[in-house]
């Protein structure tokens, strides 16, 4: 009787291993794409024949399929007697699946956000895709466009002293990894990346605006990220130990930049407190989901021997 009840319970066992793998695979890729900000400009294009908004998805889709091979990609093309340049680059740590992901969730979400707009830009976790109609109004490289600060604060315990040393650390990696570098020190995780076409010396520069900027904006919060037009830097303090994936603050405030051509704002659906659950969360659905399918697969199994005999 042994062999009919051994060959449901391994399959079920089978299956329930197998969905909790492809959940969290989705899990870890889902991360990526979480929102952090939009910028949208606040005029309008006019498109009396739709050739600007064919041309921005032609543009678009010319991104999107160059974002499985490369990390950043900048490309023009002529809307009518106008020209529209569009950009997408990804984390420098992303495999190209990963970046593929982020930025195909991209050109959607800008439509939906900022619609027919002379300029956009939309900050994923992993990726961000900007575009603008020639004409508007430049701004400086150095300029912010979003900060967030974790509510938690840490000052005093020589924190302070442990994240200066790190963004040093930082400073200087983003110059020798020409426009990325991510390391962690006495417990501070750091994270920075300036925009595919900026010069070394220039990234050092603008990593270092980010970084003073980070000290005054968020002072003894235990994590941070800004944002400058040019690249972005982002640290997090984990006394306990840097873990695998690390996005600073679970629980923050946040602000943005605003201009007369152009504003910035946090994303809806950000990051929430509880994003550090998920995969536990899975774990126990998967699990009780095998469990039942274990028990019930138990029941029928008895009741066939019964009626056997």
């Amino acid at each position: 009787m042994e062999p009919h009840l051994s060959t449901p319970i391994s399959l079920a066992l089978t299956l329930t291993v197998l969905l909790v793998l492809a959940q969290i695979r989705d899990s870890k890729s889902d991360g990526y794409t979480t929102m952090i900000y939009k910028g949208c400009a606040q005029q309008a294009f006019s498109d009396p024949t739709g050739t600007t908004a064919q041309t921005l998805a032609s543009l678009f889709g010319s991104l999107v399929s160059q974002s499985s091979k490369v990390k950043y990609y900048k490309a023009t093309a002529a809307a009518g007697q106008t020209n529209i340049t569009a950009l997408f680059q990804c984390r420098g740590d992303l495999s190209g699946a990963d970046c593929y992901q982020c930025v195909s969730k991209i050109p959607q979400l800008t439509n939906t956000l900022c619609g027919p707009v002379v300029a956009a830009r939309v900050q994923l976790l992993g990726c961000y895709m900007l575009y603008e109609v020639a004409g508007f109004t430049q701004i400086s490289g150095m300029e912010m466009l979003y900060k967030t600060c974790s509510a938690t604060n840490v000052a005093g315990v020589g924190f302070e002293e442990r994240r200066d040393m790190a963004f040093q650390v930082l400073a200087n990696g983003v110059v020798t990894g020409h426009g990325f570098y991510k390391s962690s020190f006495e417990s501070v995780y750091v994270l920075g990346q300036c925009e595919g076409d900026v010069g070394d010396a220039d990234c050092g520069d603008c990593a270092h605006t980010a970084i003073q900027k980070a000290q005054v904006e968020c002072g003894g919060s235990a994590g941070g990220e800004v944002y400058l037009h040019k690249c972005f830097i982002t640290y997090g303090y984990y006394p306990n130990g840097v873990p695998k994936r690390s996005s600073p603050s679970s629980s923050s405030s946040s602000s943005s930049s605003s201009s007369s051509s152009y504003t910035t704002s946090p994303s809806s659906s950000g990051m929430g407190p509880n994003a550090g659950k998920t995969a536990a969360i899975i774990l126990g659905g998967a699990a009780g989901v095998g469990f039942l399918v274990i028990i019930m697969m138990f029941a029928r199994n008895v009741m066939k021997r019964k009626n056997d005999y």
